[in-house]
């Protein structure tokens, strides 16, 4: 099985539906250790994604990809717009002009998104931010990837390790972004933006488990 233009796109919609969702669990997480509008504002531009839905649909996957992040760095406050629309654009520079995607292409494509937002946020690992979710992630991917599992194996082995990395955040100490300003008193609560980034990564998983069954 591949992932393809049909799968991008439904994953697109499948967001905006669950951003919109989640938008009140992922401000009152953002609440405790930032600015209270990570939900606001994924709210807001995955539904500035979706009206441009349409006109992307037949465009491919790195144009999708590319539009996606586009649209987020010009819709979205705070940090999560441009570290999510430079994640999008550097996976559309890994797709290139593949029309479908396999296993390992999304190695590919996930360590583009990661070295984006490292390199946009100028953080790392440890530092209480949605990296934590998302390196454990493409390190399950790769190992699922090396066991030669398909591309429902890949992506569930890879939405449970963000899980883990999501949570495994609450006893951290905050060192990057507004949460650090708080010190140890960011110790005990979950990234908003690990969980965002665990979403995201789930909501793909489930369109392409749908789509095999």
């Amino acid at each position: 099985m591949k992932l393809t233009s049909d799968h991008i796109a439904q994953f697109l919609e499948n967001l905006a539906a669950t951003f919109k969702e989640q938008r009140a669990y992922l401000t009152e997480l953002d609440s405790a250790i930032g600015d209270a509008d990570h939900g606001i504002n994924l709210d807001r531009g995955f539904t500035a994604v979706l009206a441009k839905l349409p006109t992307m649909r037949d465009q491919g996957i790195n144009a999708m990809l590319k539009t996606t992040g586009m649209t987020l760095v010009s819709t979205v406050g705070g940090a999560s717009g441009p570290l999510y629309g430079t994640a999008f654009m550097r996976a559309a520079g890994a797709v290139g002009e593949q029309t479908e995607l396999t296993a390992p292409d999304l190695i590919l494509v996930m360590e583009a998104a990661l070295e984006g937002i490292k390199a946009r946020g100028r953080a790392t690992t440890g530092e209480k931010t949605m990296i934590d979710a998302i390196d454990p992630g493409l390190y399950a991917l790769k190992v699922a990837v090396g066991s030669s599992a398909e591309l429902v194996q890949a992506l569930e082995a890879t939405s449970e390790a963000m899980k883990q990395g999501m949570e495994a955040t609450i006893p951290m100490l905050a060192t990057k972004g507004r949460a650090s300003y708080l010190g140890e008193r960011s110790i005990g609560h979950q990234d908003p933006g690990a969980t965002s980034s665990y979403l995201m990564i789930k909501t793909l998983c489930d369109v392409v488990k749908a789509s095999a069954q």
